[in-house]
């Protein structure tokens, strides 16, 4: 990793993909409700971070993979360290839906 790496933003496109092919992977999306009834990835699971510690409720096992996106990649960011030091083990901050160019629902 450069000393650059650290300015990139995760491509959601490519999170989404990422998803998909992970068996038992959970696309979390940290907005609040207001923000996911907007519009939201399909198959996404609203947990806003302000109610993170509700992510037992989607996620009861902490190896499974958990694919993290808000609007702009800030608080899922926020939300990845919150879930990793909640025990969660295999999580991943893909962004923000404002670089997201697929299907909404």
């Amino acid at each position: 990793m450069g000393f650059l790496d650290i300015f990139r933003q995760p491509d959601i496109n490519r999170g989404v993909e990422e998803y998909r092919a992970a068996p038992q992977g959970i696309l979390v999306d940290v907005r609040t409700p207001e923000e996911y009834r907007g519009g939201h990835i399909p198959e996404s699971k609203n947990v806003p971070l302000q109610q993170i510690d509700r992510i037992k409720s989607v996620a009861v096992n902490k190896e499974a993979p958990l694919f993290v996106y808000c609007q702009s990649g800030a608080r899922s960011r926020q939300a990845v360290s919150l879930l990793q030091r909640m025990g969660y083990v295999n999580v991943n901050n893909i962004g923000g839906m404002s670089a997201y160019q697929g299907e909404v629902e």
